[in-house]
């Protein structure tokens, strides 16, 4: 994916995965001059072994997705959520979300991770200003005037840029060279992540069942497949891992239920440790973090990535301003802006997700009867279930343009 290159950019991105494409492909578009710094080989994000986890896109960073070129690239692989089913373990509580109560637009689409990268991989080929540097990483930096000198692994070569950005996730070596500090910790939890197949159609529905050791996600993919997101202790995770087939499967029928027919594993078992961290400011001088870099959530309400989107529309609209005038791109005032505008919205998720996570993940019987009639309240107030609605959809707060109307 390399192009020829330049020692000067406007904005060098470490990080080549799902949000640093994104940003590099949005600003490039606005003929920016960008680089992209990524460690591994871009050929290799696109194996099925890479990353065996879907993405829930919600409509809101489809826009985006859409707005900046990539969409058309990874619409064949995408399945609509039409309908949300969330239970509360056995219980009888539940709330259910309709699409058609907000509109004839889905409330979002599954896609494989794979065919995101190859989507966003694909349509910055096609962008001459935009420099793919792989297999290579930032050793040091220092900012200095307009621009900020970056000293690479590759034979200690030295790039500049007016902004340097992290997209390099939330264990980001570039947040640790800048020393910012995190506030953080580890949920004590894993996800196992695998494909199945099954029977009957799941007809758009995606579920999520609170249980004990905690949620328990149904994701529709296309075809009767569907990715099952299972969150349990990390002392019995690696228990699951090694189950022969048949009793793996007798476990994930036990929490699915028949409404999918029988089932199969298709594929690979995966696991992530999960964890929550929360950079303590998201810029410096010449610098701002975006994605995983600056938050980290539990994957309890699928919207890690969707916030990672809204940081690259909202640094999209503000470096694009700046750019179209011939001002300084980087200025300390613009990054200010732009903390301001994301910190509110994603300090809100990471507090949410995390209040979820420990009020459904216990036994205790009164949080359990609260939960339940906190469920079936939303179900009955169809103002606050709009919300909630919209809200999934990433329709609410200050939204950037991109995430408005495709253009």
């Amino acid at each position: 994916m390399t192009k020829a290159s330049s020692d000067n950019y406007d904005v060098a991105i470490v990080g080549g995965g799902m949000v640093g494409m994104s940003l590099a492909i949005a600003l490039a578009r606005e003929h920016m001059r960008v680089a992209v710094i990524e460690k591994t080989a871009m050929p290799a994000q696109l194996a099925p072994g890479f990353d065996g986890r879907v993405s829930a896109i919600a409509l809101g960073s489809q826009r985006i997705l859409d707005n900046i070129g990539a969409w058309e690239h990874m619409a064949a692989h995408a399945e609509p959520i039409l309908d949300i089913r969330v239970s509360d373990g056995d219980t009888p509580f539940f709330l259910h979300y309709d699409h058609h109560e907000v509109g004839e637009e889905p409330f979002g689409y599954i896609v494989e991770n794979r065919y995101i990268r190859h989507a966003l991989q694909t349509a910055a080929a096609k962008l001459p200003t935009l420099m793919v540097m792989e297999q290579c990483e930032v050793k040091s930096f220092e900012s200095s005037g307009a621009f900020s000198t970056i000293t690479l692994s590759r034979n200690d070569e030295k790039i500049r840029a007016r902004l340097l950005v992290a997209a390099d996730g939330r264990h980001s070596p570039l947040r640790k060279i800048a020393n910012i500090g995190a506030v953080q910790w580890n949920y004590s939890q894993t996800a196992i992540v695998c494909t199945i197949a099954h029977e009957k159609p799941h007809g758009g529905l995606a579920q999520e069942r609170f249980l004990p050791a905690g949620p328990f996600a149904v994701l529709p993919m296309q075809g009767n497949r569907s990715s099952l997101v299972w969150v349990e202790p990390n002392e019995r995770v690696q228990l699951y891992l090694e189950l022969p087939d048949a009793e793996f499967v007798q476990e994930i029928r036990e929490r699915v239920g028949d409404y999918l027919g029988d089932i199969t594993v298709s594929g690979q078992r995966f696991s992530y440790p999960l964890s929550l961290m929360h950079a303590k400011t998201y810029v410096g001088e010449r610098l701002a973090l975006i994605g995983d870099a600056a938050h980290a959530i539990h994957p309890i309400a699928g919207q890690g990535v969707n916030l990672g989107f809204r940081d690259v529309a909202a640094m999209h609209e503000l470096l694009t301003e700046r750019f179209t005038l011939g001002l300084d791109i980087a200025d300390a005032g613009t990054l200010a802006h732009f903390e301001r505008w994301r910190r509110f919205d994603n300090v809100v998720m990471l507090a949410t997700t995390d209040l979820l996570n420990r009020l459904f993940s216990n036994r205790i019987i009164p949080i359990q009867l609260a939960r339940g009639l906190g469920l079936w309240a939303v179900e009955k107030m169809p103002g606050v279930k709009r919300y909630f609605m919209r809200n999934a959809m990433g329709l609410t707060g200050d939204m950037p343009k991109l995430t408005k109307v495709n253009k």
